[in-house]
C-alpha cells in the first residue's frame, strides 16, 4: 500500500481582483494534526476577512472536513476539496486566507479562485508518494562497504543511518513487498560478507520526482 501526501509545509499567495488569497498546505497525520494546523493559520490571519479549508486526514480518504468560512455555500471549501481529491493526496490539509480587496467576485469567481489557489500551492510544494517500509540493518566490514554502497546505488536504495564501530552498520528502508527479493539478492552480490538485520516498519516518504 501507498499513499501520496505533502511532505513539508507550504505557502502561496495571489492576488485577484484587488482581494489577497493564501494558502497554506501541510502534513497531517490525523485529525487532531489537521486541527492544529487550522488553528495555527487562524491565529496567523485573525484578521482575514474568511479562513477557508478542506483535508483529507487519513491515510485512505474517509475522513474528509471542510469550510467556506462565511463565503457563499459551496464556493470554497468544496472546490478546495475537489483539488485535494483530484491530486489523490491524502493526510493533507490546506487552509486558503482572503483578504476581501473590495471587489465581488460571484459564485464563479470564487470558486476559480480558491481552488486555482489551492492547486498552484500544491502544484508547487514537494508531494512525496508514502510507502510502508521495513528497516534493515545491513553490517559488513569496512574493507567491503564500497561493495556494499555499489549495491545499494544499483538497486537505487539510500542509506538512512551509517553506525562506525569494529564494522559498518548501514540502515536502509525497503518496501515490505520487496524485502525478501533485496534480501537475496544482497546476499547473492555481497557472497556472504554482509549480515542483516529487520528493523520496524514504519511509512517513508519517497520523492515522486
Amino acid at each position: 500500500m501507498s499513499y501520496k501526501s505533502i511532505y513539508s509545509p507550504a505557502t502561496y499567495e495571489k492576488v485577484i481582483e484587488k482581494s489577497r488569497f493564501i494558502a497554506n498546505c501541510a502534513h497531517v497525520a490525523n485529525e487532531e494534526e489537521a486541527k492544529i494546523f487550522l488553528a495555527k493559520i487562524r491565529a496567523e490571519h485573525s484578521f482575514a476577512t474568511h479562513n477557508c479549508y478542506a483535508y483529507v486526514a487519513d491515510k485512505t480518504g474517509n475522513l474528509m472536513r471542510f469550510s467556506d468560512d462565511g463565503e457563499p455555500q459551496g464556493t470554497a471549501g468544496i472546490p478546495i476539496l475537489e483539488v485535494l481529491k483530484s491530486k489523490q493526496l491524502f493526510e493533507t490539509a490546506v487552509v486558503v486566507t482572503r483578504y476581501f480587496g473590495g471587489i465581488k467576485l460571484g459564485a464563479g469567481g470564487l470558486v476559480r479562485a480558491y481552488a486555482g489557489t489551492a492547486s498552484e500551492a500544491l502544484a508547487q510544494a514537494d508531494i512525496r508518494e508514502y510507502r510502508m517500509c521495513r528497516e534493515l540493518k545491513m553490517k559488513v566490514g569496512y574493507e567491503n562497504f564500497d561493495v556494499l554502497k555499489k549495491f545499494l546505488e544499483k538497486s537505487g536504495r539510500e542509506i538512512r543511518k551509517i553506525e562506525y564501530t569494529d564494522t559498518v552498520i548501514a540502515s536502509v528502508a525497503v518496501e515490505e513487498s520487496e524485502e525478501d527479493h533485496f534480501i537475496g539478492a544482497l546476499h547473492d552480490y555481497m557472497a556472504g560478507r554482509v549480515s542483516t538485520e529487520k528493523g520496524k516498519s514504519d511509512w517513508i516518504a519517497f520523492s515522486c520526482k
